[in-house]
């Protein structure tokens, strides 16, 4: 073969070769490149804690999509009469405080059916404490989120004592089995830590808003997403018009949940929180730290993860607030500015739920524990 030709061949083939080599880079780096972008977007979502809605792919939900409602006929808003003017309406810092005819549910519902959102609602029916889930997920089923898809989270250490219950389209029951403690201050404090954990593990990918309430209650009224948020809490109804000094927050100093005299708008109840699964997450996460900060230091703080609660609302400003009507106790009475009581607690023997020979002796003594709702 002449050299020119047996050259020409050689630098054919080497071209080739390149082309071939070539190809097989910009393949394995594109390959490479989307891999390692899709496993960073994906740790982004993790750590963000972004809920999306369940059993839908959250890389499907377009962020730019217009929430719009249909035409509606209701009475026009007048800018000079206010709906009430015998209660604060809005804190300082502009967040909302919900009251009844306050808000028009018709519009709210219509807006958050457009984003087709769904609510998780946690209790923890721990030991004895099952026997109050009847009640809760009937009265539940009867006033909670009317119309709108729930998932009810039911923390618990006695799974085969929860029973079936009929739920309504679009709703359902999520038994998730937790350890038990000794102490029911330990029961109550570790809430903190377990709903942190299954906001970061699975809440985030199966609902848009956690609404965190005791179990030993009943919904006596419509509670709907008029009480949503980025994170919301609840007035506590044994300290509604109190001043902050008479507040029952952690006073000593020595504790992570400390609150000088001198500070504090409101004093938040532990049985009723919630908003995004994320702002919830960072919410408990703060609360839990906190716990674990002080029990390393030998502290238990006055009223445990309420206290806590209340040193996060302080520093940490709630988007919304819930009126007492939203957490309200009988025995109190009913004061003319309380117009519903949607969500109230129920009369129980406190001894007899959290001691078995307590049980035994007083089986039908009942007594109601004002300050401290659990």
């Amino acid at each position: 073969m002449p050299l020119d030709k047996y050259t020409d061949c050689n630098r054919k083939k080497c071209f080739l070769s390149m082309l071939f080599i070539t190809a097989v880079f910009i393949i394995a780096f594109g390959w490479y490149g989307n891999k390692s972008i899709r496993s960073h977007y994906e740790s982004l979502l993790r750590c963000s804690q972004k809920p999306s809605i369940a059993t839908e792919d959250i890389s499907t939900r377009d962020p730019l999509t217009v929430v719009a409602i249909g035409r509606m006929l209701y009475d026009k808003p007048q800018t000079f009469k206010p709906p009430r003017s015998d209660v604060l309406m809005v804190t300082p810092w502009l967040a909302p405080i919900i009251w009844n005819g306050s808000y028009n549910i018709d519009i709210l519902n219509a807006q958050f059916h457009q984003r087709n959102v769904r609510v998780g609602i946690t209790v923890f029916a721990i030991k004895k404490y099952t026997v109050f889930i009847k009640t809760f997920i009937e009265t539940a089923e009867q006033f909670f989120m009317v119309g709108h898809k729930v998932n009810y989270y039911v923390f618990t250490d006695r799974a085969n004592e929860i029973s079936n219950f009929t739920l309504s389209e679009g709703r359902q029951l999520v038994i998730l089995d937790v350890p038990s403690y000794k102490q029911w201050q330990e029961v109550s404090m570790r809430r903190m830590e377990m709903i942190r954990d299954y906001a970061y593990q699975r809440f985030y990918k199966e609902v848009d808003y956690l609404v965190c309430v005791d179990v030993d209650m009943r919904f006596n009224d419509f509670v709907g997403v008029e009480i949503l948020s980025d994170v919301f809490g609840t007035l506590h109804p044994g300290f509604h018009n109190a001043q902050r000094g008479a507040f029952t927050y952690e006073r000593r100093q020595q504790s992570t949940a400390y609150i000088p005299r001198d500070e504090g708008d409101f004093y938040y109840a532990g049985g009723y929180f919630g908003g995004t699964v994320e702002e919830v997450y960072k919410l408990t996460n703060f609360c839990h730290n906190a716990m674990m900060t002080d029990k390393n230091n030998s502290i238990e703080a006055v009223w445990h993860d309420e206290s806590y609660l209340n040193k996060y609302f302080l520093y940490h400003k709630p988007t919304k607030i819930l009126s007492p009507e939203y957490l309200w106790v009988n025995s109190m009475g009913v004061p003319q500015f309380l117009k519903r009581r949607r969500f109230l607690a129920v009369p129980k023997n406190h001894s007899a739920i959290r001691n078995k020979r307590a049980l035994q002796k007083n089986p039908g003594y009942q007594k109601v524990e004002i300050l401290k709702l659990l």
